[in-house]
């Protein structure tokens, strides 16, 4: 069945319009920087064509300046011309950056993210392509696709309470979902959750007075869920066959 669906796939290319009409479904609300390329799958099949044939859209943006897995996966090739500016320079010529892979719904389960990813670096006719991705550490289609993983350790307080979280039932799978994550505590027993509150309260009391005072609830839990996963996985994919640009 799955192969029969694919069949009728295609790639082309995509505006930022395609993104917006999915990106309900992408787990990350916030803006887009400077998009550089779209590519998008649409469903050919002659009935769902008409119906609703967008599949899924990948986003590359411009590269920011620095950063450090980068410098480490690259042994600071783009910190060796000396000025901010030139180095700034070398990254943009280089470096494109998957921001978004956001695939419908519907059509999950089939490989896509994988296909989008690899089908369509090459495109980009730049040597290097990067991504930063927590949902990497869930579903390694970037790794699938051909792209190195560098991850830098996690810091002893988020890892702490990741644990403790693991152990009242919400694993790391279920962190893309707020919701989901708040309504299993909401219904957690009164020992498991005087245990988790104990942990949250001291997790936040680094984040000053007004974070460590907020009431228990989404907003508290979508907080939480951020700082947990702000520590990303950073990817590199190397293309042979184009040269560096200087």
């Amino acid at each position: 069945m799955d192969c029969t669906i694919k069949k009728y796939l295609k790639i082309v290319p995509g505006t930022v319009d395609d993104y917006q009409s999915l990106s309900r479904f992408h787990y990350r609300p916030c803006e887009l920087g400077p998009v550089a390329a779209v590519y998008k799958i649409i469903d050919t099949h002659p009935a769902r064509q008409h119906i609703e044939p967008l599949a899924g859209v990948i986003i590359y943006s411009m590269p920011v300046c620095s950063i450090q897995l980068r410098n480490i996966a690259t042994q600071g090739l783009f910190t060796k011309l000396g000025s901010s500016s030139v180095n700034m320079q070398l990254v943009n010529q280089n470096i494109r950056n998957i921001s978004r892979v956001v695939i419908e719904p519907r059509y999950r389960a089939l490989g896509l993210a994988y296909d989008l990813v690899q089908k369509t670096m090459p495109m980009l006719n730049v040597p290097y392509i990067e991504a930063q991705a927590v949902m990497g550490k869930i579903n390694p289609f970037f790794e699938k696709a051909g792209m190195m993983k560098y991850e830098a350790p996690e810091g002893s307080n988020c890892a702490k309470l990741r644990q403790a979280l693991s152990i009242v039932g919400v694993d790391e799978a279920d962190m893309v979902d707020i919701e989901l994550v708040q309504s299993k505590l909401d219904r957690l027993g009164v020992k498991a959750k005087d245990f988790i509150e104990n942990q949250i309260t001291g997790f936040l009391s680094k984040f000053g007075r007004r974070i460590k005072n907020l009431p228990a609830g989404l907003k508290r839990t979508e907080y939480i869920i951020g700082k947990l996963s702000e520590r990303p996985v950073y990817y590199l994919w190397r293309n042979a066959k184009v040269k560096l640009k200087i």
